[in-house]
């Protein structure tokens, strides 16, 4: 399992290493683990058609109570660089887009992912891990209240509700033969360290907008089914 570290003074500050043996939790400590379930590792075809097991993208931030974004924890590599190796062309914009819009960074070309050029900075982004991985924060004084939300997402993982031949326009649209196929899930944890509680467990809002127009979030999930299985769980702990 993997570990990375961040620092949570607002905003959010990278301290360490992806080496879990480097990683100490001390007493106020918050980690936000993220369990893979069976879904983790999606086949992708890619050069020659050679199937390859690809780990999902994913981000992971902050909000306040009232659901304004203060910062983002982690974001995968390709979303945050523009790294795609076999997107068309396409900007991915139906990736994560209840990420972007929250973050609410509007880029030259209208959209509100993060470009080449201006991509996001190594201390909150690296590759996705094949299996499971742990967050440290360590809060600032002022902040007691916040929820972690955590958005994923597969591209090509098409299903009967999300099929490779939606045309853009359609409702079920979601970037075409290498898009998403099944839109991004959004989970939230609600975290109150004043309350003694000492595990907060994520739960599942619903999914993004298909096409990434928007930065809604639909609560009906009833047409998705691998796309529920890429994380078995969210567990935010406080140490």
């Amino acid at each position: 399992m993997k570990k990375m570290m961040m620092a949570l003074f607002l905003p959010l500050v990278l301290l360490g290493s992806c080496n879990k043996d480097l990683i100490e939790y001390e007493q106020g400590n918050v980690k936000i683990a993220v369990e893979p379930g069976e879904g983790w590792l999606h086949d992708f075809s890619g050069f020659l058609g050679i199937n390859k097991k690809n780990p999902p993208q994913l981000a992971v931030w902050i909000e306040d109570t009232e659901g304004n974004y203060l910062s983002t924890v982690y974001a995968t590599h390709k979303i945050a660089t523009q790294s795609w190796q076999a997107s068309g062309g396409s900007r991915r914009k139906e990736a994560l887009p209840h990420w972007c819009y929250s973050r609410g960074v509007q880029y030259p070309d209208g959209l509100y992912l993060p470009t080449k050029d201006e991509p996001l900075t190594d201390g909150v982004s690296g590759a996705t891990p094949h299996g499971g991985f742990d967050l440290k924060l360590v809060p600032g004084e002022n902040l007691k209240r916040f929820v972690v939300k955590v958005e994923v997402n597969h591209s090509t993982d098409f299903n009967e509700a999300w099929p490779k031949s939606a045309r853009e326009g359609d409702p079920n649209y979601s970037g075409g033969k290498e898009g998403s196929g099944q839109p991004a899930v959004v989970y939230a944890a609600e975290v109150d360290l004043s309350s003694g509680a000492k595990e907060f467990e994520a739960v599942l809002l619903g999914h993004s907008s298909p096409d990434g127009t928007s930065g809604d979030v639909d609560p009906d999930v009833s047409g998705l089914t691998s796309a529920l299985t890429i994380v078995k769980r969210i567990i935010v702990r406080i140490q």
